[in-house]
Parts: structure tokens; C-alpha cells; sequence
């Protein structure tokens, strides 16, 4: 178990370490991935900026994603997935989702442009991941602007969500990867919520 996100970005910059000379662009999910990628921008000598993706989320279980939704309108969920739930009510979410990523970027672009991550070293960093699925999004989103090497490092998450990362990513650093996995706080002590307000915080120094 981790005490808080910091000790698990920490864990992951010493596993990554060999990047450091590279000086990578880390790009952290927000908004529970923002204090891990300052910690790794740290600790690497790189750069932070954001990747924003959105999950959707089960009806009735806003923590478990069927699928997620990409700032440039991307809908992944699988064929499972949309058979059970409808298209409809996937299609609904992904509007809403959509809705909270365009204010996002207003609001982190006042602070932290974005950055283009062609021919960079990127890391893709969150706290962790239950289903793999918004890493997943974020993963295509960046590997269509042409990174040099993508990386997606995660605290927590299961074998079949790290299976789903490394078919998308070139290297996949998980810190635990367990088959009885629940969700992502349950191995943080500390897990509490990222707020806006600490994301563009974190993004403006």
C-alpha cells in the first residue's frame, strides 16, 4: 500500500529513472495523475502538461469504467460493453464527459498550455486503473501525435487492464498488478480527491 500519490510517484521515478537524461514529457491524467506527474517531471528532469480523457462510468458505479471519451470526441468501449449498456446511454455519457474536458482545457490552458508531444519521450502517468480503459484513450490520443517512445506508468491495476496498456504503449510500468483488484484506493492510505483548484495549482509552477 502507498501512503499517498507522492510516495507512489516516487516509486515510479525510480523505476523510470533511466529516462532522466531524455528529459521526458510527463503527461498526467488529472485529476488524481496531476500530483504523480509533478513528482515525476521532478525527479526526471522533464516537462508537465495533461492529457485529457474522461471514463465513462457504469450506471450507478461512477468508479468502474465500460469505456472513456478523449478531448477530441473519441468514444472507446467495447462491443461487450456497448451491447449491454446501449449506445444511447454511452452516447449520453461521452456528451457530459466531453463537456467537463472542454472546461478543463479552458481552465489548465491559462495556466499550462498544451504541449506537443511529437517526437518526445512521453510518459503517460495515473494513479492507477481498474479496467485500463482511460489510460487506454489517453495512450491513443498521444500515439497519434507521433511520440519518439510512449510510456504509461500507473501505481495500481489489474493483469488483464496492463495487457490492454502494453498493446498501445511501448513500455507499461505498473507498480502492482494484482487479480484481486477492487478499485485504485484501496492501495493508498491516503486517496484523497484532486481538486480542480490543486491540479491548476500544480500545473501553474
Amino acid at each position: 500500500m502507498f501512503r499517498d500519490r507522492v510516495d507512489a510517484a516516487n516509486q515510479l521515478a525510480e523505476r523510470l529513472s533511466g529516462l532522466k537524461q531524455l528529459h521526458p514529457l510527463i503527461l498526467a491524467i488529472p485529476r488524481g495523475g496531476v500530483p504523480m506527474g509533478k513528482v515525476l517531471a521532478e525527479e526526471l528532469d522533464g516537462e508537465l502538461n495533461v492529457v485529457l480523457v474522461r471514463k465513462i462510468p457504469a450506471p450507478g458505479n461512477p468508479e468502474y469504467a465500460i469505456g472513456a471519451v478523449s478531448e477530441d470526441g473519441a468514444i472507446h468501449v467495447t462491443e461487450n460493453n456497448a451491447q449491454r449498456y446501449g449506445r444511447q446511454y454511452i452516447d449520453r455519457q461521452a456528451e457530459a464527459e466531453q463537456e467537463v474536458l472542454r472546461r478543463r482545457r479552458e481552465s489548465y490552458t491559462q495556466v499550462r498550455p498544451p504541449i506537443d508531444p511529437a517526437g518526445c519521450v512521453v510518459v503517460v502517468v495515473d494513479d492507477g486503473s481498474a479496467t485500463g480503459a482511460t489510460m487506454e484513450v489517453a495512450l491513443q490520443a498521444v500515439r497519434q501525435k507521433g511520440p519518439d517512445r510512449l510510456i504509461a506508468a500507473l501505481g495500481a491495476a489489474p493483469p488483464d487492464a496492463v495487457e490492454r496498456l502494453q498493446a498501445v504503449a511501448d513500455e507499461v510500468v505498473c507498480l502492482h498488478v494484482t487479480p484481486h483488484f477492487g478499485a485504485v484506493g484501496r492501495f493508498f492510505r491516503d486517496f484523497s480527491q484532486v481538486s480542480d483548484d490543486e491540479v491548476i495549482a500544480l500545473l501553474s509552477k
